[in-house]
């Protein structure tokens, strides 16, 4: 089973910038985008929605913001627009699907960066997905969640982490709450697993020289139920080709 997670930063820059046609070459099972930034009209079916696949959309009501996508392989039986916290959900942060025997979420966690309001608004939203994840649980079906979770988890995850630890992204309430996933409620960083090594980054800032110096963050996680833990077979952050200011995140899995 093979899962791609990105974060697109525009799902019609990503498709300008060869996304699809380097898509049609990964056969994956599912594919999790990330602020899509388009609602679903916006996007004729020729461009976006690979043949062979199911395709889902949950938008922002803002137009040109936010919203997550999944594509599908399987037809599900059912598909699940959000998590029940209004603000949250009319930002189009989660989409998720079921089928006969698991469940796979878009989750696209909010930036705190910006200003104050966003951050006390992003550990509000970490609440719920908290709680989420518990409802997750109690379905007693293997998931994953592919998102852009807005935080890099520990040190090994982020170039320069001394000079970032008082910003948003690598504040230590956020990396505790990854931690309290991996931890309290047992989920698995499905890229850990296999692959401990540091530097491997999955996101760039624009600015200054950040990507041709590898200063970059690791945001873009696939956490699983704990069914998963002894199924990685390969996990890869693609950046021969940039469609992004993310990369793609693959992880193969022995199921």
């Amino acid at each position: 089973m093979r899962i791609i997670t990105l974060n697109a930063n525009g799902i019609r820059a990503a498709e300008r910038k060869g996304f699809f046609p380097w898509l049609k070459q990964q056969q994956a099972d599912f594919v999790c985008i990330q602020e899509t930034k388009a609602q679903l009209h916006q996007l004729p079916p020729t461009h976006f929605i690979p043949q062979g696949y199911h395709y889902y959309q949950a938008d922002a009501e803002k137009k040109g913001y936010s919203g997550v996508a999944l594509l599908t392989k399987q037809q599900p039986i059912k598909v699940e627009y959000g998590i029940g916290f209004e603000p949250f959900d009319n930002e189009g942060r989660w989409l998720a699907i079921e089928l006969a025997d698991l469940i796979v979420a878009s989750l696209y966690m909010p930036s705190g960066s910006s200003k104050d309001s966003r951050q006390e608004f992003k550990y509000l939203c970490m609440n719920h997905i908290d709680n989420k994840i518990k409802q997750l649980k109690s379905q007693a079906k293997p998931f994953i969640i592919c998102a852009d979770w807005n935080i890099a988890h520990k040190k090994i995850d982020i170039k320069n982490w001394q000079s970032n630890q008082k910003n948003s992204g690598f504040l230590p309430e956020e990396r505790a709450w990854i931690s309290k996933l991996l931890d309290e409620h047992q989920l698995i960083d499905a890229f850990r697993q296999i692959n401990q090594q540091a530097h491997q980054y999955s996101w760039w800032s624009n600015r200054g020289q950040a990507w041709q110096n590898n200063t970059g963050w690791r945001l873009d996680y696939q956490l699983t139920s704990k069914d998963f833990k002894d199924t990685v077979q390969n996990a890869d952050i693609y950046k021969d080709q940039r469609f992004s200011d993310h990369a793609p995140v693959t992880i193969e899995y022995a199921i």
